[in-house]
């Protein structure tokens, strides 16, 4: 199991690439932002994150759009280097992210303090939902790796399930008075696209992921953002990873 793998990569590979590393508190360095050890940290992703490749598209995305007055939402914190690049070098005023997976929570929040961010962007351990008759906790799968854990039973092996609460992200939206949301939560963005009051939103970045809901879902999800006024940016957009921002007229009505 990849999970399994992950903890023992911690060896060789790992140790290697801390000593060709000038501070050994870090392995890898995506834009300034330094990234510890982890079980999660083998060769070929230490290579992707120095290189920037590592997320890359979303990380470029959100680099073109947030601007230092933005309040920033981040769905699906993954590693934490997403949030962490943007809260570096965007300097927005503050970034609230949320992740699913428990066993991703500690090696975030070392991430942060290692960059000293803490208090310019925190994590919580919770799923959004923005159907008005959501439950208390959620089912989160864990499997063999972090980037196979979702909320989506999908038949692939899972090594977990735990009980992960929720927050309504209507009122998470409101409260924070979040400017720009960016999105990756592994298919669960179509659930939170239907039922989601995106008034307040002038930029989004997200992910779609086809494979969960297919691609009549995925069009669905890209009609919703175009009825809300939200244009794709060309430049930083691809088939399933759109940058959009919201068109003058969308901002002027929901003034």
């Amino acid at each position: 199991m990849e999970r399994s793998f992950e903890q023992a990569v911690v060896t060789s590979e790992l140790e290697t690439a801390m000593l060709a590393t000038e501070n050994t508190d870090h392995v890898a360095n995506c834009l300034g932002v330094k990234v510890p050890a982890s079980p999660f940290m083998h060769a070929k992703r230490i290579e992707r994150i120095n290189a920037a490749r590592y997320e890359g598209q979303e990380i470029a995305g959100a680099l073109h759009v947030v601007e230092s007055t933005d309040r920033v939402l981040e769905m699906g914190a993954g590693l934490g280097i997403v949030g962490a690049v943007v809260a570096r070098n965007a300097k927005p005023q503050e970034i609230l992210s949320f992740e699913a997976n428990p066993n991703l929570i500690p090696h975030i929040e070392a991430l942060y303090r290692l960059n000293r961010l803490d208090g310019r962007i925190t994590v919580r351990n919770e799923v959004l939902i923005a159907q008005k008759d959501r439950p208390a906790t959620m089912t989160f799968h864990l499997g063999s790796s972090y980037l196979g854990s979702s909320l989506i039973r999908d038949g692939s092996p899972k090594t977990d399930a735990v009980d992960v609460p929720t927050a309504d992200f209507n009122s998470v939206l409101k409260d924070f008075r979040a400017t720009v949301l960016l999105m990756d939560i592994e298919g669960g963005e179509l659930d939170v696209l239907r039922d989601a009051d995106l008034t307040g939103l002038r930029a989004m970045v997200l992910e779609f992921h086809p494979d969960a809901y297919g691609i009549e879902g995925m069009r669905e999800c890209k009609r919703i953002l175009r009825r809300a006024g939200f244009d794709r940016v060309e430049s930083h957009s691809s088939r399933t990873v759109w940058v959009c921002t919201r068109n003058q007229e969308a901002m002027a009505n929901a003034a």
